[in-house]
């Protein structure tokens, strides 16, 4: 491209910025420029080609029955039916991401969310079809499945599917009880999508006036910007407006989550498991304790988050901090605002320590359109990022340019790249991975990020700003994230007491948590009664027990970073001994649990001991920021 149509592009892309961070998303998908837009042509070149994968699906699902009573017969006929079910599954995963993303693009076109439903059939009918291996497996038994991988060295990379199954044997039922579970597939799919549908393109988000005279309508994306204004009077117009629109739905929204809940205990109960928590912690054979412990060590270290909180109040000047005051940088006037081609250059220079291979991969992948990058009107908020299994990752952000979306693009880039080493090193069948791991890979991206660019910074303002933001950064993480956790498990222990979920005791629930974790009855921070309706706006809680994986996560990632950046890494030599542990457990996909995976890795999540070296990093950061707030003093 010419140097002068390249600066016309990102002079495009920086008006479209400002023009999002005006009112958030303002914009059209037709408007970015494609260069900014994810290319699904890798997954299908269009609509027609997708809809002919579906029928050619509708015709090889079926006759994955033809293996029904045969996986027993020989090490041939079971090499036969796990060849069809990965081909078949194969297709069925293109198919899934490219309907959703599609989906998430816009989610007001309704050929998209049509296509979704057809996907989300497709798979069910997929669950359906092959719901007699698992229980045909295990009457075949371990040793007999032993000896045909033993015979057949084809088998073996089916090594571990056949060891979760074998491991679920208690929780596992007749070939008919299985089949009707796996029909019941798009009805616990369906409270997540009504919520989706609903705040995505349907809720009516209110209007505020901010203290310049603009008009700002309070989606999702607007709401996530105005939140962060550095001027008290429209947080507080932002809060108030946002939350009270939600709460005039909490009864509508507690309806959806409570069905959704309803699902994973009737699970739970129809299987076996002791709790909906053991039961969603089964399949990558987390202890119930690891879950535990987490809320445990916060509620032990919450002295540590209201110190930062307390040291937020008193440099952002306030007589008292509110939970609206919690987005707010803590430092005015510091210029950090990037293009997309800035915070794609700052990533890969901030991922050097992961080698060249590394950054070489995620520079093409970057390249090659592997991320959906602004905020258009219609696109579901947040962010993710997705792979199907022999095409290359997929990010959709909602970036506005400030420190914070790079630091997410670094968080999805983490994820991407986990998915793409492990697909290049793993057979299909365990190329995936649980969240649990998925989530190191992602944060400890964000902590290279935030010492690379520390390390540069010598201005006390933006190295304040930067420490600041760190510790935000665990506090969403560590403590925002095991309130979720802890949320989560009590309204699933409600329904499994015969309690439903209701718009007010959700709230209730929710506003005990945020108070008792923010200090509120010791005066650390207030959280106003309209806030408990902050519950119904998390997706997360349509991902059943998704989000405590965060906190144990960002321990994990932090210490595996300080292992290939820290002082005594590095005096030592040990560095590059760290970064290949690393990328050995990157690679391994779910060829090992993910307990298993970290400790090979040098993280042992089994203990207190990772949270209480986080704990002490928080502890350090304070220090230097009570420092360097103290030489502004003078």
């Amino acid at each position: 491209m010419p140097m002068t149509c390249r600066k016309s592009l990102q002079a495009a892309v920086a008006a479209l910025l400002l023009l999002s961070a005006a009112v958030a998303p303002a914009v059209e998908r037709a408007e970015v420029p494609a260069q900014y837009q994810w290319d699904l042509s890798s997954l299908y070149p269009g609509e027609s080609a997708w809809v002919a994968a579906k029928q050619d699906l509708s015709k090889s699902i079926p006759a994955l029955q033809q293996w029904q009573g045969r996986l027993g017969e020989s090490a041939a006929a079971l090499l036969g039916a796990m060849s069809a079910w990965e081909s078949v599954s194969l297709g069925v995963d293109r198919l899934y991401s490219y309907a959703f993303q599609l989906s998430d693009q816009d989610t007001r076109v309704a050929r998209h969310q049509q296509m979704k439903q057809e996907a989300s059939q497709v798979y069910t009918d997929f669950q359906t079809a092959v719901a007699f291996m698992r229980p045909e497996l295990l009457a075949v038994g371990r040793d007999k499945i032993d000896r045909f991988v033993a015979a057949e060295p084809r088998l073996a990379q089916y090594r571990m599917f056949f060891d979760d199954i074998l491991r679920a044997a208690p929780h596992t039922l007749s070939p008919a009880e299985e089949k009707l579970i796996a029909r019941a597939g798009t009805l616990a799919q369906t409270a997540g999508t009504v919520h989706s549908v609903f705040t995505g393109a349907d809720l009516p988000y209110p209007e505020v006036t901010l203290s310049t005279g603009e008009k700002v309508r309070l989606d999702a994306a607007a709401y996530s910007l105005h939140r962060a204004s550095p001027v008290k009077a429209d947080r507080d117009a932002v809060f108030k407006a946002f939350w009270e629109r939600y709460g005039e739905f909490t009864r509508t929204l507690a309806a959806t989550l409570n069905a959704h809940v309803e699902s994973h205990v009737f699970a739970k109960d129809v299987r076996g498991f002791d709790s909906s928590l053991q039961a969603a912690l089964f399949d990558y054979n987390i202890p119930t304790s690891v879950y535990m412990r987490l809320i445990e060590d916060v509620h032990a270290n919450l002295p540590t988050l209201h110190r930062y909180l307390r040291l937020r109040q008193k440099i952002m000047g306030l007589s008292q901090l509110g939970y609206e005051d919690l987005y707010a940088p803590i430092v005015d006037r510091v210029a950090l605002s990037y293009t997309p081609e800035q915070g794609m250059a700052l990533t890969l220079e901030a991922f050097a320590p992961l080698g060249e291979d590394y950054v070489a991969a995620l520079r093409k992948g970057y390249a090659s359109r592997w991320v959906d990058f602004l905020p258009t009107t219609g696109k579901r908020p947040g962010a993710y990022s997705n792979t199907v299994y022999g095409v290359h990752p997929y990010q959709l952000l909602n970036f506005n340019g400030a420190w914070e979306d790079v630091s997410t693009l670094a968080h999805e880039s983490g994820h991407s790249m986990h998915s793409y080493l492990a697909s290049a090193q793993q057979p299909y069948a365990t190329a995936s991975y649980s969240i649990f791991v998925a989530e190191v890979a992602s944060t400890l991206n964000e902590n290279l990020l935030f010492h690379h660019v520390l390390d540069r910074t010598e201005d006390d303002r933006t190295r304040l700003f930067l420490l600041a933001s760190y510790l935000d950064t665990m506090r969403t993480t560590l403590f925002r994230q095991t309130l979720f956790a802890e949320f989560e498990l009590r309204m699933h222990e409600a329904i499994e007491r015969g309690e439903p979920l209701t718009g007010e005791s959700l709230s209730n629930l929710y506003l005990g948590l945020l108070r008792k974790y923010y200090g509120h009855d010791q005066g650390v921070v207030t959280v106003a009664e309209p806030y408990g309706a902050e519950w119904a706006y998390i997706p997360h809680f349509y991902s059943n027990f998704y989000v405590y994986q965060y906190a144990p996560s960002r321990i994990g990632g932090r210490s595996l970073a300080e292992g290939m950046i820290g002082k005594e890494a590095l005096k030592s030599g040990r560095a590059a001994e760290g970064r290949d542990a690393y990328l050995r457990m990157l690679k391994a996909g779910s060829s090992k649990y993910p307990i298993e995976l970290l400790k090979d890795a040098g993280v042992d999540m089994t203990t207190s001991q990772p949270f209480e070296a986080a704990m002490r990093e928080m502890n350090r950061i304070m220090d230097e920021i009570e420092r360097i707030y103290a030489r502004q003093k003078r």
